[in-house]
């Protein structure tokens, strides 16, 4: 069965929650989804996933230096997340402070190995965002990503 795969990389919680409120709305769409923390990721539960959703809190302006690690290593295994469905999600200390550019260096790095990215018309464009914790606005986007990323996985039949 399609699963999905929610990474994240958090200190204060705040992404750790979001990555929560994006794995209820995989879950209501009807698919399986695994949450961990970045630093339990294997390389194999990536390439494992019909889809993957990234979240990071915004590290000096751009994606935090875990979840970048992952990324470099995934390397040795390039072309194997081609095809799959991807999303991101990121926290940020103020506004200002990088979070859209986080989201986008994630979303970079997923479309070098051929994922399939769908963009949101409505805001937020690129992926729920939080300033500090995430408010209820922030939350209902990320169950909003959530359930995205699950009816594309769908559609695709992935």
């Amino acid at each position: 069965m399609s699963h999905v795969l929610i990474i994240y990389e958090s200190r204060t919680g705040n992404v750790k929650q979001m990555a929560e409120a994006i794995s209820e709305g995989v879950k209501q769409e009807g698919l399986d989804v695994k949450v961990l923390p970045v630093n339990q990721v294997q390389i194999e539960d990536m390439t494992g996933a019909s889809g993957i959703i990234a979240g990071t809190f915004t590290s000096y302006g751009i994606v935090a230096g875990e979840m970048k690690t992952l990324f470099d290593a995934s390397v040795k295994k390039h072309g194997s997340l081609k095809g799959k469905v991807g999303g991101a999600f990121a926290s940020s200390g103020g506004l200002g402070g990088g979070v859209e550019i986080t989201i986008l260096s994630i979303l970079q790095m997923m479309l070098v190995h051929g994922m399939i990215i769908e963009g949101n018309y409505h805001s937020p464009h690129f992926g729920p965002v939080a300033i500090g914790k995430p408010d209820e606005k922030n939350l209902k986007a990320c169950v909003d990503l959530g359930k995205r990323v699950a009816v594309l996985i769908k559609r695709l039949g992935l």
